[in-house]
């Protein structure tokens, strides 16, 4: 399948749309309040210090308590996988994220703090199956290759403060673990893609730095416009997921975000990573992205790219999901492309593709607890040269069971 085929039925078949709104959500409620990073929507602010479009809806519990505005947001998913083809597995895991957060006035601005953890280490260090996948290790020897890294216990452990200037703000981040300004928001955050079992392969051309041991960010935001930039640290986590690293603030990004309306957000990043995989010591890469993501009550799409920039090579990723909430189901889409150096031995770069289509159905809620069911398929552009390691037309699903706090 060329990759003119493969967006073009992306495109064609993925339906556009954002989460479906719940209780308590509705815009004018706590969407409308002011975010932690200024005077914008609280719905505009995403993962580290990204913005989404200000239409985002919001899931998660909110509350008051006294001057405190209080979220809590997460979910836990069974997944069955199957990965086809002569690299292909199958494993049941089970990922998971729970993200607390919590914003109140202090002195003459707001100040900030958040917490997001992950069981995702219960999966064993190899992770889980995913045909054309790489980045990090497994234990600090090896590549993992065709199988997608666990997350860190610690996601984030993060504080900000952000005082009022004019219709804007200045503002500070800090986290250990944190995000810096690169990227869009990550993929796990995004309303294009949460509702989507697997990680995108672009996730280390985009926003693999989204548990980064180390990072300042100092900004500016306007009515419509943010400017960013960060000191971090530029390595991604090493094989032990429970623990908290700890090195030199040795890399450095900006990132400027414009949303010209309420349902589009748009950003464009670049960095320099200081020896990010533990793999490759003495190998920097320079790191750009851009993304645009639109999203209404019932619609949310995010097109990005992004390109590593090695000291002898370029490697490019594009990317295309989406996510559609009809009443009880959600059908939800994604085609990529990208030059990967890393699938075999040799380190010749291929250029792969894959398209992933897919839905759930919420059969059950409790409370404040949301069940859904759901499946995936994806089938990949597989170059000649690689048909004898991956098979001409490999074929992969997923089947999963959800529970999300809504």
């Amino acid at each position: 399948m060329s990759l003119r085929t493969l967006l073009a039925v992306g495109l064609a078949l993925v339906a556009h749309a954002a989460p479906a709104q719940h209780e308590h959500h509705e815009h004018g409620g706590h969407d409308a309040m002011a975010g932690a990073l200024g005077p914008q929507p609280m719905a505009r602010e995403a993962s580290g210090t990204s913005w989404q479009p200000d239409t985002t809806t919001m899931d998660g519990i909110h509350s008051m308590r006294g001057a405190w505005m209080l979220m809590l947001h997460g979910y836990a998913d069974v997944v069955y996988d199957r990965q086809g083809g002569k690299r292909g597995d199958e494993k049941t895991f089970v990922p998971s994220m729970l993200m607390a957060m919590g914003q109140r006035p202090l002195g003459p601005g707001t100040w900030g703090v958040r917490a997001m953890f992950s069981l995702d280490p219960l999966m064993g260090r190899h992770g889980y199956p995913l045909l054309l996948q790489t980045g990090e290790t497994a234990d600090g020897k090896e590549e993992l290759v065709d199988r997608q890294h666990p997350h860190d216990f610690f996601m984030e452990l993060a504080t900000t403060y952000s005082v009022p200037v004019g219709a804007g703000s200045v503002f500070g981040y800090v986290g250990l673990p944190g995000e810096p300004a690169l990227g869009p928001p990550a993929f796990m955050h995004r309303a294009s893609g949460i509702r989507i079992p697997e990680a995108p392969l672009s996730h280390h051309w985009l926003d693999s730095t989204h548990i980064t041991f180390g990072v300042v960010t100092l900004g500016a935001t306007s009515q419509d416009f943010k400017l960013e930039a960060s000191a971090f640290n530029g390595r991604e986590p090493d094989q032990h997921r429970w623990n908290i690293e700890t090195d030199a603030l040795d890399s450095w990004s900006a990132r400027l975000s414009w949303n010209p309306g309420p349902s589009w957000s748009l950003q464009v990043s670049h960095g320099r990573l200081e020896e990010p995989e533990q793999l490759e010591p003495g190998e920097d890469v320079e790191r750009s992205t851009a993304s645009v993501t639109y999203a209404t009550a019932n619609w949310s799409t995010t097109a990005a790219y992004g390109v590593n920039r090695h000291e002898e090579h370029s490697s490019p990723a594009y990317v295309l999901e989406s996510t559609r909430q009809m009443g009880r189901v959600a059908v939800f889409g994604r085609a990529e492309w990208l030059e990967n150096e890393h699938l075999v031995a040799s380190g010749e770069a291929f250029e792969v593709g894959k398209l992933s289509l897919g839905g759930s159905y919420r059969v059950a809620t409790a409370g404040r607890v949301a069940f859904d069911v759901g499946a995936l398929l994806s089938g990949y552009r597989i170059p000649g040269e690689l048909e004898a390691e991956y098979g001409a037309s490999p074929v992969s699903g997923m089947a999963f069971v959800r529970a999300s706090l809504e």
